[in-house]
């Protein structure tokens, strides 16, 4: 039977960390306490098992209130628990529509709506972020690239209709040619009626991350400074309410640096001088700083790492705040308004259903921290256009996350845990010194452009994909437990040839409608050129009929192009995915995938740990171990492998075995076929003797399996 009454805290007997270490200690039986319970993570922090009140200051709460500075526990009182200045209760879920035609992606948009997402990301395609019409020459195979082609009015119409205006926000993705798309999309609002002060969304204005990503801007990073500054004055002009922006102009993303191997600190510094850069430019073009503030939105990204996502993102507010402040930000315009999706470098194309797992975790981790917007992930993007099952599954991430999970009702659940609170300190903190030291070299767009920036994430990366090689960082699916015979989902089919011949040909059909003299009156340079006109003649020649392209010519100021390196994105499943490649096309060209014959010795006990490990290790590479129950003689393991025909054999056994054994076995397996033997385990100081009698390469716990991998896919001649 149930007791009535529960006991209180005080019923139990108090203890101390001292207590807690004591026992401890006592654990680990002499095992030393940093090297077995701290933990280091890749910004450069010491991880401890526990965290108490005594590493928080002692006097207050220095993360404040929800909707307060610093904003730490979230930028609007109550959290989304409560109605946002858009009327929406709980998560902003934003799907991205990225199908390249404007009626399959219409489709997209509607069916998110209807099954519960609250704002739309229209990503261009290719070509539409360079301003190229699909009709242009130059634009080639970057129509319906990456995006959808949005050249014509009759486009944006085609891709927003059926929308009740103003119902949503409608959040641009436009590259370098922000300042079309926006006259575009601000021509549609006019033309459905919608007023200004209803319309919401985002234009998307980032010209830094672009140059980070593609490598370069059509145009120079002054000039791309210039025409954010431009949009923004324009936007804040016209769209906004209750002295708050309703469509917010600019965007600091820093996806480009996150999906390159970025740690938490750089992309909070990266977002911080951006927006530093980005204020500049406005508030130098003669926007006030309160309504330049109120014009970003900040876009991250995340990984799976869940309380290191938390603590980022509840520091980029608390940085913002200080910013802000340090600028003379009002504070009813210093809450950050942000978006979050899933990084790029956390996905794999193999084994794609774990994808779900990793997309879980990131929404989780933007939903707790408090983000304004959360993007969900279709588990098979990296494959092709995602299907309807894969967008489906992304969509229902966050709706059973706050509707069956009620995550959206509590304000900052993460707050208060000492740990969190400590994380999130720490990551400001060192992020606020890297921020300096980019203000210090000149802000962030020389350090972009000089070559910094793509240093400093190298730099940071490559202990990571040190660590993935070993597997000391598993990537579920590819690097440990790899399916070899899954079968992978199949992407739709989109002719995207045919797409973009259509798109051409409506496009001209389009120009040719629209008499050129409006289109040129519209776009003409105007006696009274300064911030705001720029944008203000883009959006009237979109009114008049003006394709993107055209726009894009008209305000094209011949300057010199900005280029730079771009910075690479890397999967952390990439190393493995390729190797996995190779044996593909090994099969698919031999009729069969790569082999590897387990000269598995002795009893279960003796050889299993060491066959799974080597069956694990192998399967990883795309091979196929053919595994046995255990070979009670040299000559019995020699003979198997004659008739099997395999070119790699694996001695597989006990380290108590090795020293007798492995002198007889590996020179029978050369003698039987074997081009390689590899012997699982680490030899130790019998390396010496194991090679002398023919082990040719050694596998083991925290071995450089991606050389192992890559060597014998080598000498099989799947990889060159």
């Amino acid at each position: 039977m149930l007791p009535t009454t529960l006991p209180s805290a005080k019923a139990f007997a108090q203890t101390s960390l001292q207590d807690w270490r004591r026992l401890v200690d006592q654990d680990l039986a002499g095992a030393p306490f940093e090297r077995k319970l701290i933990t280091h993570t890749y910004e450069g922090l010491d991880i401890k098992p526990l965290y108490t009140r005594a590493d928080w200051p002692p006097d207050g709460d220095p993360s404040g209130f929800s909707g307060q500075p610093p904003f730490t526990r979230g930028s609007l009182p109550g959290g989304a628990a409560v109605a946002s200045p858009e009327g929406t209760v709980g998560w902003d879920i934003r799907q991205e529509i990225t199908d390249p035609c404007p009626a399959t992606a219409n489709g997209h948009l509607l069916a998110d709506l209807l099954h519960g997402a609250t704002s739309a990301l229209l990503r261009l395609d290719l070509a539409g972020r360079n301003g190229l019409d699909a009709d242009d020459l130059r634009a080639g195979p970057s129509v319906g690239r990456d995006g959808i082609s949005l050249s014509r009015p009759a486009d944006w119409a085609e891709v927003l209709s059926g929308v009740h205006p103003g119902a949503i926000g409608v959040w641009l993705e436009p590259g370098a040619a922000f300042i079309e798309s926006a006259g575009e999309l601000a021509a549609h609002w006019q033309r459905v009626g919608l007023e200004p002060a209803k319309c919401k969304g985002g234009f998307g204005a980032d010209p830094l991350a672009v140059l980070a990503r593609d490598g370069h801007l059509p145009y120079s990073v002054d000039e791309g400074l210039r025409r954010l500054a431009d949009l923004a004055i324009w936007a804040a002009g016209r769209y906004v309410a209750n002295d708050h922006a309703t469509v917010r102009a600019v965007r600091v993303g820093t996806a480009a640096y996150h999906h390159a191997g970025a740690t938490a600190t750089q992309d909070l510094a990266f977002s911080m001088a951006t927006a530093v850069e980005y204020l500049r430019a406005m508030t130098a073009a003669g926007l006030p700083i309160s309504a330049a503030a109120g014009q970003m939105t900040f876009s991250y990204a995340t990984g799976c790492h869940v309380f290191l996502a938390i603590a980022k993102l509840r520091a980029a507010r608390r940085l913002w705040a200080r910013v802000a402040e340090a600028c003379s930000v009002p504070a009813s315009h210093a809450g950050m308004d942000m978006h979050v999706r899933p990084s790029k470098r956390v996905l794999a194309t193999r084994d794609p259903w774990v994808n779900i797992l990793r997309n879980t975790a990131c929404v989780f981790a933007a939903g707790v921290a408090g983000a304004s917007a959360v993007g969900s992930v279709p588990f098979d993007a990296l494959l092709g256009d995602p299907s309807e099952m894969g967008r489906r599954i992304a969509r229902n991430t966050p709706l059973i996350l706050t509707e069956e999970s009620h995550l959206h009702r509590v304000n900052d659940p993460a707050g208060g845990s000492w740990y969190i609170e400590w994380l999130t300190d720490s990551l400001a903190e060192l992020a606020w010194g890297l921020f300096q030291k980019i203000e210090a070299r000149g802000g962030m767009a020389r350090s972009l452009q000089d070559g910094w920036v793509a240093q400093q994430i190298d730099a940071a990366v490559q202990p990571r994909l040190r660590n993935i090689a070993v597997r000391k960082d598993a990537v579920l699916g590819v690097s440990e437990f790899p399916n070899i015979d899954e079968a992978l989902p199949t992407a739709p089919t989109v002719d995207r040839a045919a797409l973009a011949r259509t798109a051409a040909q409506a496009t001209q059909a389009h120009r040719a409608s629209v008499p050129p003299a409006s289109v040129a009156s519209a776009l003409a340079p105007r006696s009274d050129e300064r911030f705001g006109t720029l944008t203000d003649r883009a959006f009237h020649a979109a009114l008049a009929g003006a394709t993107l392209g055209q726009i894009a010519s008209a305000l094209d100021r011949r300057s010199v192009p900005a280029s730079v390196t771009p910075i690479a994105v890397h999967p952390y499943a990439e190393p493995f995915e390729r190797l996995r490649e190779a044996a593909d096309r090994y099969a698919q060209q031999c009729g069969a995938r790569p082999r590897a014959f387990l000269a598995s010795m002795g009893t279960p006990a003796q050889h299993l740990a060491r066959t799974n490990f080597a069956r694990n290790l192998l399967q990883a590479g795309g091979f196929v171990p053919e595994v046995h129950d255990g070979f009670a003689s040299v000559e019995a393991a020699a003979a198997a492998l004659a008739t099997d025909g395999a070119a790699i054999a694996v001695i597989c056994a006990s380290d108590a075995q090795y020293p007798e054994l492995v002198p007889k076995l590996a020179p029978a397996l050369h003698a039987a076929g074997a081009r390689t033997v590899l012997l699982a385990g680490n030899p130790g100081d019998k390396e010496t003797l194991y090679r002398q009698a023919g082990v040719d390469r050694f596998i083991f716990v925290k071995c450089d399996v991606v050389a192992v991998l890559s060597s014998l896919l080598t000498e099989q001649g799947a990889l060159s």
